[in-house]
């Protein structure tokens, strides 16, 4: 097989101006402008309402390129293209090849009779998606959401299929582009692997069976041979057959866990096709040994909701993955792998992602396999109406889905595929709102097409045709009303402006969305404002705030639990305080409630620009507060507290995800917010693997007599050997409310090797401190933290690559500072 890559220069057009521009492939349009400093940064301000010509334009990339004679020699010469973004038209040497219209897709072509040895021409024109979008809309109207929000959304990008969120969403900006976004190439061969299919089962003796069925297109006579390895010691070899199944046994495998039960083994299958004694063609795989399974079955409370492991039953923990920058060309290997690392250090086991994005590229899935992060994986549909009564667009949907459930389903961390992403939910709301796909339609696609894709390309793995979806009872009833069986997506904290306490009712079987907002931090705020521009009511921040009335919600809640911050840049920080609280209500509730409820996945783990959002890690991977405290209400044993000012008591609670037993014991130290110690204990806690429950109740009804709700808190430690702890803060009353005074923070900060070190103490109670530095990010062995009167606590964390910084510029601050002028 002979590949001439067409990636790297090409030249860019302006189709109505004539302009040229230096392009780049892979990228797009708004990419290659800005590189070419035609346009301005798109994020800063409002440079986004100044681009919408970029979306409502057509444009054309063009490059010559040499074809050597022994390419054209191959029997198959074809131009493959693993991704064109969207309505593409393709030419070589003046000639048309074909045309695309799917972002998801891969296109090939013959090209063998249009080429000639040494110099051609390749063209890529690509139609305005906005345009056609517009002209699809005044045709046949689609219902989409946000469809009353014109400012913040495109109208009729659920025409195309492309990612649904560059025409605006509510963390997202209006920003679609065009442009080839993977790679192009020409690709000579007499044989070639088409694709591999692979499945496994795992036996009651404790081996494993690999299956492995290729798809060849070869020329006469050729052999196929498989070879499954583990740290480059041969398991298993076998021959294929060309659209045959064989069978790989494994006598004794090593399995693949997700994060947090064990290790992320993994195998590599090489698959080789050899004809007249040469290797042809070659695929790689790296394989995870394991069983992933949905867990259903009926029981008091209706159906159950759980993944497995090998058996064993485990609480997802995790977030929404949604696309990593607005513009995919900006998007490394290094990338992803910082923000999915991020995801497993905060203790996370499973990811979804999102369907109004994309399918992730194939870096992102090993990544998970390296990680053990389970990946719930939406197709791309989302809050919308899809014009599935054409059989043109489920013909080319059909397509889309083969290809990327062959992509993707050989990935160990794979654990769910799901239809769409709201589609079910939507009908209990909009009902028969002109512009709505018909029940019939609906379940002709996410019932009928994707299932059956799935369950002959991936049959391991469980379909789901929709999130939230209420598999038993009326489907259209939104699920969240129901929380007996299925997933929900629980908004009545944020959009129904219902208290972080009502997260304590929600039985829900699997909490698959949920979220509240926070800004980034003021470092990020600087990338994107003026100095004038710094207020939450300026037009700037409420342009990089899509969530209707977000910023005003934010101010909601945080009237309700603090006292008004002093300055802009304390608003900044204390919603991130308000969003742990939030998440943590909700967190904590859920871990304490399994084996009832046995999934978290908060709403949302990144963002693709710097805006206000639900995310708990900013468009710069700055941890927010958030990210900290996943870290500690995903820890795999958990210490949680339930207060009851009525009472004067509070409950003790477990949580263990671990496949094996716990014991440890619980300190716990009652004082005032002056710091006063009025009283101590000890619990002793246990936890039998994979449950929860309650160690013990601490009555303190004569301490809240005397004091009052406003005058005591609660530090309870968890200890579970080797200096490993878990945390839980007990009040009896909002922080607003209570008498805190200044914690006389103390710091001291030095370089150590290749970290930072600092130890910080506090004089009196101090509540959620966090350290900050002006010239490099730091990602701490903990932040937002709570310290006790008198209280020390060392933090590390690794110096930035780049070079030293001046550990004297460290501060600290804590929520007594946030009320400070």
């Amino acid at each position: 097989m002979k590949v001439q890559s067409l990636n790297g220069a090409w030249q860019l057009t302006h189709i109505e101006t004539g302009k040229h521009y230096a392009g780049q492939v892979p990228g797009c349009v708004h990419l290659d402008l800005e590189r070419e400093k035609a346009i301005p940064d798109p994020f800063y301000r409002d440079h986004e309402s100044d681009l919408f010509w970029i979306g409502e334009s057509d444009w054309s990339y063009q490059r010559s390129f040499t074809v050597p004679a022994d390419l054209l020699e191959q029997p198959q010469v074809r131009l493959r293209a693993d991704g064109l973004d969207t309505l593409a038209t393709v030419k070589i040497n003046g000639q048309e090849v074909g045309k695309a219209d799917n972002m998801f897709r891969v296109w090939e072509w013959d090209v063998k009779r249009l080429l000639k040895a040494g110099e051609n021409t390749i063209e890529v024109y690509f139609d305005s998606p906005v345009r056609y979008a517009t002209e699809r809309q005044n045709e046949h109207f689609l219902w989409h959401t946000g469809i009353d929000q014109h400012k913040h959304r495109i109208s009729g990008g659920n025409w195309l299929r492309k990612e649904l969120c560059s025409f605006g969403w509510d963390w997202g900006p209006m920003m679609p582009s065009s442009g080839i976004w993977r790679s192009i190439q020409i690709v000579g061969y007499a044989s070639r692997i088409l694709h591999l299919l692979t499945r496994q089962e795992h036996h009651a003796d404790g081996s494993a069976t690999l299956f492995v069925k290729p798809a060849i297109e070869a020329e006469g006579e050729h052999t196929v041979e498989a070879s499954l390895s583990l740290d480059g010691q041969e398991v298993v070899t076998a021959q294929l057959e060309n659209g045959q199944e064989t069978a790989l046994r494994v006598e004794k495998p090593e399995l693949w866990w997700p994060n947090g039960l064990g290790e992320q083994t993994l195998y590599d299958l090489a698959v080789t096709l050899k004809s007249g004694g040469e290797d042809q063609d070659r695929t790689t795989r790296q394989i995870g040994l394991r069983r992933l399974e949905l867990i259903r079955e009926k029981d008091d409370v209706g159906e159950s909701f759980c993944f497995a492991a090998n058996g064993v039953r485990f609480f997802a923990k995790g977030a929404n993955w949604i696309p990593a920058d607005s513009f995919d060309g900006r998007i490394t290997r290094e990338t992803l792998q910082d923000l999915l690392q991020s995801a497993a250090d905060a203790n996370m086991n499973c990811v979804r992602v999102w369907g109004g994005g994309k399918y992730e590229s194939d870096d992102f899935y090993e990544i998970c396999d390296q990680l053990g992060l389970c990946v719930w994986q939406d197709f791309m549909f989302a809050c919308s109406a899809y014009p599935a009564h054409l059989k043109s667009f489920m013909d080319n949907v059909r397509i889309e889905a083969e290809e990327n459930v062959r992509r993707l389903h050989h990935h160990a961390s794979m654990v769910l595929w799901c239809g769409n992403n709201e589609l079910e939910h939507l009908y209990g709301f909009i009902g028969d709102t002109p512009g709505t796909m018909s029940w019939h339609h609906y379940c002709a696609l996410f019932d009928d097409l994707l299932a059956e894709v799935c369950a002959e390309l991936c049959p391991d793995i469980a379909y789901w045709p929709s999130s939230e979806h209420s598999p038993i009872g009326d489907r259209m009833k939104p699920a969240s009303g129901d929380a007996r069986w299925g997933d929900a997506h629980l908004w009545s904290v944020w959009h129904g402006k219902q208290p972080f306490e009502w997260y304590r009712t929600a039985l829900h079987r699997f909490c698959s969305e949920f979220g509240f907002q926070s800004f980034p931090e003021p470092k990020t705020i600087e990338t994107f404002t003026n100095e004038e521009d710094r207020n939450l009511t300026s037009f700037v921040m409420e342009k990089h705030q899509r969530s209707p009335n977000g910023n005003e919600l934010i101010f909601h809640y945080m009237l309700s639990w603090f006292q008004v911050p002093a300055s802009f840049e304390q608003q900044v920080w204390l919603s991130q305080i308000l969003q742990v609280l939030g998440i943590q209500y909700a967190v904590e509730h859920w871990r304490r409630n399994m084996p009832r409820c046995m999934g978290a996945l908060y709403w949302q783990l990144n963002d693709c620009w710097p805006i206000a959002s639900w995310a708990s890690i900013d468009y710069f991977h700055r941890w927010k507060a958030l990210h900290y405290a996943a870290r500690r209400f995903f820890d795999p044993v958990m210490l949680s507290t339930v207060e009851d000012a009525e009472k004067g008591s509070f409950e003790l609670f477990v949580s263990n995800d671990l496949r094996e037993d716990f014991s440890g014991q619980i300190n716990w130290m009652v004082t005032t917010p002056e710091g006063e110690q009025l009283r101590e204990g000890v619990v002793p806690a246990s936890a039998a693997a994979g449950t929860s429950n309650c160690v013990g109740t601490v009555e303190l009804k004569d301490l809240l007599d005397q004091y009052g709700p406003r005058g005591l808190l609660v530090f309870a430690r968890l200890d579970k050997g080797e200096g490993a702890t878990s945390e839980s803060l007990v009040l009896f009353e909002r922080p607003k409310h209570m008498n805190f005074r200044d914690p006389e923070l103390s710091l001291e900060a030095k370089i150590e090797g290749d970290e930072i070190v600092a130890t910080v103490s506090a004089k009196r109670p101090a509540l959620w401190a966090w350290l900050t530095h002006p010239d490099a990010d730091f990602r701490w062995s903990d932040n937002f933290f709570h310290l006790a009167a008198g209280e020390t606590r060392t933090l590390r964390a690794k110096l930035p690559p780049e070079g030293q910084v001046d550990p004297q510029k460290l501060s600290v601050s804590s929520l007594w500072q946030t009320y400070q002028a």
